[in-house]
């Protein structure tokens, strides 16, 4: 944890999207800004778009899915709210 987004790496967001879902329900979804606040819970604001890098990073490498309204959505023209989740075999 810190408080300078600056110092924060990409593994650093990767492992907290992968440790907060890992510490939820397996049908549970997380926002970006969950994340963020995980790594740098007074200044998490600049994350935001790191952490939708990192859900990228982790959904291409199957670990996660990108939801928007519960349904899985492209990353590369997702515009708006998304959630991050573990991958379901029912979609």
């Amino acid at each position: 944890m810190t408080d300078d987004p600056t110092s924060v790496t990409e593994a650093d967001l990767e492992h907290a999207i992968s440790d907060l879902l890992d510490a939820r329900a397996p049908t549970s979804s997380i926002c970006p800004s969950d994340a963020a606040r995980a790594v740098a819970p007074t200044n998490w604001r600049p994350l935001m778009e790191p952490v939708r890098q990192a859900a990228n990073r982790l959904m291409a490498a199957g670990e996660v899915e990108i939801t928007q309204r519960g349904a899985v959505v492209d990353p590369a023209t997702v515009k708006g709210p998304i959630r991050i989740r573990r991958p379901r075999s029912d979609g």
